[in-house]
């Protein structure tokens, strides 16, 4: 058996944190036992369904590197396929039209909520003929579903769970205008995808137990289901934007990698002793569902931080590079330059070892596109005293003097340090302020070296002569 699994959201809004766990899970899951990942839009919303949230979802997929292997299926065009199975569940007995009114069915709800308890239809229409059929109103079609016994579904995360069969009504499988219910949409077209296996999050795990009645109806091989915790906030309720970033976008946008939210998406919930960074092809090697914990995760900003951290600093730096610079160039809406962007690139290394998100990064690497004069910040200004300017004056001498590497560039500062008694900082800290604008910034000499002696001339006789 080829094992089959499938993504499927609905483009009604932000595609939310929790349903690409969900994808992630499934993706590792069909990678890991050699099967296959789909994807399926489930678009029969029409009045919320949006073209741009439907092109979020691809998005989402293909920064996270999540790639189905077939094209997507849209829901919205296999309404022939749903209704077709519904009747043939009519012909075979295990369902029915049912002919009842709006205020039938308001008296109902009416009644149910006057004696405090859950709205169920009756089943009124379950044996009538269909002679008896009031004018005027379009059926819906309805599942027999069994009165007795017990509904059981033996989940590879949560075990065995049942509910009794009255608990249940006759949901509806086709609405008076001939679309399909979501319950038995999904149905229908995970059996024709030839779905193996549905992993899905818990709260779905209530209509299970009604997808279950249709697969037994119609006599089709249940699927096996696997419902994932979910994600909880910080403070252990619903994940909300009380909480922060929950649409995937946001976190792109806020400058985590994929790797580092899908490492972090993966321990959310699955675990493996204590590995906590792992790679894609590590992933796919030991993923499976044993290691899906039951209780609900909770979504931890400060750690996802640190795991984007880590896989920052282990990031090609041209990579990276090309990031700070796309970032740079739609904060400022302009292109950079040759020389500025060479810059960033010659830095690099240097800074992907202090920041933690491409944002941060980005920040960090402003100085070495900034034209002068730099804007200074309150600390920087404070650092550009008289004597600190005597001191850029007299070095900037000695700098003329070398060979503008790194080391050469060092040794002069220390040189002069020494030669007029003061300490290292004293005279690195206001020429980083004078070639940065801040009091911030990689080693001063790297710092140099990068920009290279026009632009640190430039920069310093614009502090002097400021």
């Amino acid at each position: 058996m080829t094992i089959r699994v499938r993504f499927a959201p609905s483009p009604t809004g932000m595609l939310h944190i929790g349903s690409v766990r969900t994808a992630l899970f499934n993706f590792l899951f069909a990678r890991h036992h050699g099967g296959e990942f789909l994807l399926r839009i489930e678009d029969t919303d029409t009045t919320r369904s949006t073209p741009e949230a439907t092109q979020v979802i691809f998005d989402v997929l293909n920064w996270l590197d999540l790639t189905p292997d077939q094209p997507p299926v849209f829901q919205s065009t296999r309404y022939v396929r749903h209704r077709e199975v519904a009747e043939a569940m009519i012909a075979a007995g295990t369902a029915y039209r049912c002919y009842c009114s709006r205020e039938e069915l308001a008296a109902m709800r009416a009644e149910a909520d006057a004696a405090k308890k859950p709205f169920r239809y009756d089943g009124r229409w379950r044996d009538r003929d269909a002679s008896e059929a009031p004018a005027g109103v379009d059926p819906v079609i309805r599942l027999k579903a069994p009165r007795s016994g017990e509904t059981i579904v033996h989940d590879k995360v949560k075990g065995e769970v049942r509910v009794r069969n009255a608990e249940l009504d006759d949901m509806i499988l086709i609405r008076s205008d001939g679309t399909p219910t979501y319950l038995h949409a999904v149905v229908v077209d995970d059996h024709d995808m030839a779905i193996t296996h549905v992993i899905r999050g818990d709260d779905h795990l209530t209509n299970t137990f009604r997808q279950a009645q249709i697969y037994d109806a119609m006599g089709w091989t249940r699927p096996a289901f696997a419902h994932l915790p979910l994600i909880h906030g910080p403070d252990g309720g619903k994940l909300s934007k009380r909480h922060g970033a929950v649409s995937t976008m946001q976190f792109r946008d806020e400058g985590y990698l994929p790797e580092a939210l899908c490492n972090y998406l993966l321990r959310l919930g699955w675990a493996h002793g204590d590995s906590e960074i792992l790679s894609r092809d590590d992933q796919i090697k030991l993923f499976d569902l044993e290691g899906v914990g039951r209780g609900a995760a909770k979504m931890d900003y400060a750690k996802l931080l640190q795991v984007n951290a880590v896989w920052l600093r282990a990031a090609d730096p041209d990579r990276l590079t090309r990031l700070v610079i796309d970032r740079i160039e739609a904060a400022r809406g302009a292109k950079i330059g040759t020389v500025a962007a060479g810059r960033i690139a010659q830095m690099m290394p240097r800074l992907q070892e202090r920041s933690r998100t491409i944002a941060e990064l980005a920040e960090s690497s402003m100085f070495l596109v900034h034209e002068v004069p730099l804007p200074f910040t309150e600390k920087a200004a404070a650092m550009l005293t008289d004597d600190a300017l005597d001191d850029l004056s007299a070095m900037l001498l000695d700098f003329a003097k070398t060979d503008y590497t790194a080391p050469a560039l060092h040794a002069t500062m220390v040189a002069y340090a020494e030669a007029t008694g003061k300490k290292l900082g004293k005279v690195a800290e206001p020429l980083r302020a004078a070639l940065t604008g801040s009091t911030i910034s990689p080693p001063i000499d790297a710092v140099m070296a990068a920009l290279g002696r026009i632009e640190v001339e430039r920069r310093i006789f614009a502090t002097l002569a400021d």
